[in-house]
């Protein structure tokens, strides 16, 4: 009988995460560095690149295993040129997770500025999705390269829109339904597409939102008011999204699963009166 470990092996594989400098990404790269693949991690930010590599070193990935490159993925040539390198040092990329993102605009509908607006979608849907996949395909497509992913990191604002978060939630819908989108285009070339939303996951940039203290652990009202909507009766931790971004990287389990999203939510979109 085949050993089931071997089906979430991703030995020989690099995978590339970018927003590479985020809490959650070292998580994801964790995950696929203990599954036994190496990973380079992006972001703009070369000094943040580098403090994120350190604490993956910290915790015991091997310094060969884990490559930083500073890209712009809203920039075309910069994501071409970030390939490259990231080939030339750990391997052929075959595994992407499209993690760039992020929200700079808060505001009731009716005041929402345009500007802002438009540099949130930018974000998370030219620069989180849009060109990353562009290349990442065309080079796969190219070189014949078949059992390639991409894991899209959207939200769980793709089914329910946050209050003053419009342009992130929008965006975020336009990631999930791309998915589905681009799953059906790029199978027929090896190339799965699914993606993962994340539910209320405590990170440094939620964490003055929905604690009042750490020492001791006390939630604050807007975080008592998710946990009472969440099934599983708690926040979520990075560390719940480790499986299953290697169950989506791996072609031996999820070889047949594209066009999908996960939440990871603790059950709150399935909450009910």
């Amino acid at each position: 009988m085949e050993n089931s470990a071997n089906w979430f092996s991703l030995a020989g594989r690099t995978a590339v995460v970018t927003g590479g400098s985020g809490f959650l990404a070292g998580a994801m790269a964790e995950a696929f560095l203990s599954a036994g693949a190496k990973v380079s991690l992006w972001s703009r930010s070369p000094e943040k690149l580098a403090g994120a590599r350190e604490r993956l070193l910290a915790r015991g990935a091997g310094g060969g295993e884990v490559g930083m490159e500073a890209a712009d993925c809203g920039n075309p040539a910069e994501v071409e040129r970030a390939f490259e390198r990231a080939a030339s040092t750990l391997g052929v990329p075959s595994i992407l997770v499209n993690n760039a993102g992020g929200n700079h605009s808060r505001a009731p509908l009716t005041e929402q500025d345009l500007p802002a607006f438009r540099d949130v979608l930018e974000l998370n849907l030219v620069a989180g999705w849009l060109i990353p996949t562009q290349v990442f395909a065309r080079r796969w497509i190219a070189a014949g390269l078949r059992g390639t992913c991409v894991i899209n990191v959207a939200s769980l604002t793709a089914y329910k829109s946050l209050p003053t978060s419009w342009a992130y939630s929008a965006a975020k819908a336009g990631v999930k339904n791309l998915t589905r989108g681009a799953a059906k285009e790029l199978a027929p070339h090896g190339i799965r597409v699914n993606s993962l939303s994340p539910g209320f996951i405590l990170s440094g940039q939620n964490e003055a939102l929905l604690l009042e203290s750490r020492e001791p652990f006390r939630l604050s009202a807007r975080g008592g008011q998710v946990v009472s909507r969440t099934p599983m009766g708690r926040l979520g931790q990075a560390d719940d999204l480790k499986g299953t971004m290697v169950f989506l990287a791996s072609e031996q389990a999820a070889g047949f699963v594209t066009g999908v999203d996960i939440p990871v939510d603790g059950g709150f979109l399935c909450d009910n009166i």
